[in-house]
């Protein structure tokens, strides 16, 4: 199969295409008086072009006598058959006394073209009980029509019909069939007829050749262009239309330019549907420029060329351009489709621009598209992603006929934004409407899973996936182990990474990270080793994880050495994220004027990761004047962010500075923001418990301290020094009993009260664990001997037996 690939496309010669076949005779036995087609009525017939037109010519019919001659009945039905009006057309067939083999087969063809499939085997069952023998064309179109509606049971009815009518050897029947196959999504049935045949004209060989490209089989499509070619066919416009997408499926660049240069030569450049396919072509193997440069010199454009080229803008993530072609498509007066709809939303939602989304919003609701239930799907996606998903969840309320992909686009639009129980509520309720899930679904809802870290429900939806035989999809079982990972599961992650047959490079991604938040960074770093082994390539999100799990881990050397790497071996230039995450590996192991230097030494102007990075290892090592240039950069560029203020007032916290710290609020207040409250969750029999520092309102609330206050007196017992220093302005006793009623004290003690000896407590902390909490924690595993897992905003910490996995680093 490679070798066949590697075949260049054949410059075959344009004068050698194939003649067209004959034009479609009339029955013999079918009398036409010659004087018909001298009489004006007949011509007007003949030239009439819109509905409009033939019902001012019908008056002309009647007052000359000659609508009860078979020609112009027959030709009556076809017009009212061909503008849509198939009512009109069947009262003319039916006011036909005598009716001719010829009238019926034109009204059979009105059938299957305006018609639903079962309306138009029902007419076919009345052609036969009249004794009309079907011909060739009845077949064809009925298959047509059974093809578009993914009819195979009755498509492979027809075909019965078709071979015991004698007509198994007819090219223009079984090219009908085997299109019939394909389009049902039985390429291989399709195969076998084409297989069969006795001989195969060009559009036998387009028919199979679309049929693989359609059906995803894009190497097996150029094959057969190949054979087609060696057969002595020379390809035509609708080869080159259904080949094309196939290039770009395979991201066969060099093919793809082979078909552009024979398309050039044979003249076929010029035909809109060709150059069309042409700039879907080079925008989807990457090259959004040539693209661009086929769409200008198109001297016709049509709605599908500007559709093609506004979502391959869309594409590629130039967004901006996108919409500045949108617009211009609009101003030169071409009705935007909901294709065009769907690439402008898009582009918007990419770009996150709310306003331009609005502005669609409004445009498909004035050409009537608000009932096109793909385009508001991509509606509800584009709120989704522009931070609105309450206007998303109302369009969703208001869809009628809702799709798979609305409930999709929801619930993934509800996770994207944080409300994970939205997601999980409109999940449950989408299996009580009994709308069944695909993978799609479960990547949508387990992230949901992983956010609220709940591993008893995680669990339950890995089970799920099982009973729905989804837990071989390569996207559902990355998700997963993500899901694992971010749920405490760090090792059951690991166990369904080692069982995945097949690994995207979003997997190996999912699980190096996932071993980097949990502070096991040499693993990360073995894993990595392993994929650069792997025929799986590391890419600019690889390297983002591994350099976080390095940092997490204090690896300085590792980091750097792939930092270089990166660029070096990969050709991966790094972006702010990576400066970023350099930055944080070497502030957390103390080397903060290294850090300062190489932010300065920047080919790139420093941003807000990259600052708040700085600002985070200040804090951690309180280092006051370096901390006080990364603030005071970080109020710059982001100034609405309250935690960057608070954690200024932290470091002069830490240092006893309270005259600054007082300043600090005071730049808050003025700017009226407010500190993010610390809070905990743990989870207990399918009920989230939410604790806040110093909350009262739980009904256990006098067990949980009076559990707490045991608990440090053991804790003392064992060795606990509560770190006090961030409190100002009180006594040392009201400040341990302010240290004692944060919030992840609070849950841990409610865990213990709720929990048979020896049961794993996790909890989950919106805020990063502040050091005497990290302390505290770490005595309570050992006077308890429970394991306690706490994840917070960065990372996991497991606390067993006096000790963290993070071991103090974090």
């Amino acid at each position: 199969m490679a070798s066949t690939l590697k075949t260049s496309f054949i410059p075959l010669s344009p004068s050698c295409s194939p003649s067209p076949k004959p034009p479609f005779q009339l029955p013999s036995k079918t009398l036409i008086s010659p004087h018909l087609f001298s009489h004006p009525s007949s011509l007007l017939l003949e030239l009439c072009s819109d509905q409009r037109e033939l019902h001012r010519f019908l008056p002309l019919i009647i007052k000359n006598g000659i609508f009860t001659e078979h020609v112009i009945q027959t030709k009556l039905v076809s017009l009212f058959s061909r503008f849509g009006q198939l009512r009109q057309a069947t009262l003319v067939f039916d006011r036909v006394e005598s009716k001719i083999d010829e009238l019926y087969h034109t009204m059979l063809k009105g059938h299957a073209k305006n018609s639903i499939l079962e309306d138009g085997l029902l007419f076919f069952a009345q052609m036969r009980l009249a004794d009309v023998r079907p011909v060739v064309y009845n077949f064809t179109y009925l298959l047509k029509t059974c093809g578009d509606n993914v009819e195979l049971r009755r498509g492979k009815e027809l075909h019965s019909q078709l071979i015991a009518h004698g007509f198994g050897s007819n090219v223009f029947a079984m090219t009908a069939v085997v299109n019939m196959y394909a389009k049902c999504r039985h390429i291989e049935d399709a195969r076998r007829m084409f297989d069969r045949m006795p001989e195969r004209d060009l559009v036998a060989w387009n028919a199979i050749i679309s049929g693989y490209a359609q059906n995803g089989l894009a190497k097996r499509a150029l094959e057969f262009v190949f054979m087609m070619q060696r057969e002595g066919k020379r390809p035509d416009s609708i080869t080159l239309v259904s080949v094309l997408p196939a290039c770009a499926d395979v991201g066969s660049l060099r093919i793809g330019r082979a078909i552009h240069g024979y398309a050039v030569r044979a003249g076929f450049e010029l035909l809109v549907n060709v150059s069309t396919a042409l700039v879907d072509m080079y925008a989807k193997c990457g090259l959004i420029g040539i693209a661009r440069l086929v769409f200008d010199r198109m001297r016709v454009k049509n709605v599908v060329s500007w559709n093609s080229m506004i979502d391959g803008y869309a594409q590629c993530g130039d967004s901006g351009e996108a919409m500045a072609l949108f617009r211009k498509m609009l101003d030169e007066g071409v009705k935007p489709t909901g294709v065009s709809i769907m690439g402008a939303l898009h582009a918007c939602a990419d770009s996150g621009d709310l306003e331009q989304g609005r502005h669609v919003h409004e445009l498909l609701l004035r050409i009537g598209l608000g009932s096109d239930v793909s385009v508001m799907n991509s509606l509800i996606a584009m709120y989704s992603k522009c931070k609105r998903p309450d206007i998303a969840a109302e369009i969703f309320g208001n869809l009628s006929g809702k799709t798979l992909v609305s409930w999709n686009a929801m619930i993934l639009g509800y996770a994207q934004n944080g409300r994970s129980n939205d997601a999980l509520s409109l999940f449950c309720k989408m299996q009580r409407l009994n709308v069944k899930p695909d993978s799609f679904t479960l990547v949508s809802v387990i992230p949901a899973l992983a956010d609220i870290s709940v591993l008893r429900q995680g669990k339950w939806i890995h089970g799920y996936a099982i009973r729905a035989c989804l837990d071989r999809n390569i996207f559902v079982m990355t998700a997963l182990v993500d899901m694992y990972a971010k749920c405490g599961g760090v090792h059951i992650a690991r166990k369904l990474f080692d069982m995945m047959d097949e690994r995207h490079v979003t997997t190996w991604n999912t699980m190096i990270d996932g071993y980097g938040t949990h502070g096991f960074g040499e693993e990360a770093v073995k894993l990595f080793e392993e994929m650069r082994r792997s025929p799986i390539k590391p890419n600019d999100v690889t390297f983002l994880c591994v350099l976080s799990a390095c940092s997490h881990s204090g690896l300085v050397d590792e980091g750097r050495r792939y930092f270089v790497s990166m660029k070096q071996d990969y050709g991966i230039e790094p972006v702010m994220d990576h400066y970023g995450s350099m930055v944080d590996l070497l502030g957390r192991a103390g080397r903060l004027d290294e850090a300062w230097d190489f932010i300065r030494k920047m080919p790139i102007e420093p941003g807000i990761s990259v600052f708040g990075a700085m600002l985070g290892a200040c804090k951690i090592h309180q280092n006051i004047e370096l901390g006080e240039k990364a603030a005071y950069r970080l109020f710059e560029l982001e100034p609405d962010d309250a935690g960057y203020h608070v954690l200024l007032a932290n470091i002069y916290k830490a240092a006893s500075m309270w005259e600054d710290v007082a300043k600090v609020r005071t730049m808050m207040e003025k700017r009226g923001l407010k500190k993010t409250p610390g809070c905990s969750f743990i989870e207990l029999k399918n009920e989230v418990h939410t604790f806040y520092s110093g909350s009262t309102s739980h009904p256990q609330t006098k067990m949980i301290y009076a559990k707490l206050e045991a608990l440090v007196d053991e804790i003392k017992a064992a060795g606990y020094v509560p770190i006090t220093n961030s409190i100002h302005d009180v006594e040392d006793d009201v400040k341990e009993k302010l240290l004692n009623t944060h919030s992840e004290k609070l849950a841990i003690a409610f865990g213990l009260i709720n929990t048979s000896p020896g049961t794993t407590i996790q909890i989950r902390k919106n805020l990063r664990v502040c050091g005497d909490c990290h302390d505290a924690t770490k005595f309570i595993s050992l006077v308890t001997d429970r394991e306690i897992i706490v994840r917070d905003m960065h990372r996991f910490h497991h606390f067993k037996g006096g000790l963290c996995s993070c071991n103090d680093y974090w």
